[in-house]
């Protein structure tokens, strides 16, 4: 049997930590964090929060450890909704990553508060 997407994400993001994009703000001010936006290049192109770097959901366990070797780095990560946020983190926990954060809010809504 299937289950939806909208259930696997829901099962997978207990496991993570999510915050909002108030949240982010403050986190994202100190040293060695990264922000990284999941979705899909043109999406990126046509809104994207400051400093967010893309690499699309499909590329992310091949490019991230070449920009960000460090395991311990701050991950902070958002797409459009949150659906492939939760799924790349999720991902980024099975590759080592130890500091994976879910910003739980639209990308319209993060740039509301962190800025494009």
């Amino acid at each position: 049997m299937l289950i939806s997407s909208h259930s696997l994400v829901q099962s997978v993001k207990g496991s993570l930590r999510c915050i909002g994009a108030e949240r982010a703000k403050d986190e994202l001010t100190a040293d060695q964090t990264v922000l990284i936006d999941v979705r899909e290049p043109h999406e990126h192109q046509q809104q994207a929060p400051k400093n967010a770097i893309n690499i699309p959901r499909g590329l992310i366990e091949f490019i991230l450890p070449k920009k960000v070797p460090n395991p311990d780095a701050a991950l902070f990560v958002h797409c459009a909704i949150g659906g492939r946020a939760v799924l790349a983190a999720e991902q980024l926990h099975r590759l080592g990553y130890t500091n994976v954060t879910v910003i739980d809010a639209s990308v319209a809504e993060i740039c509301d508060v962190i800025g494009c």
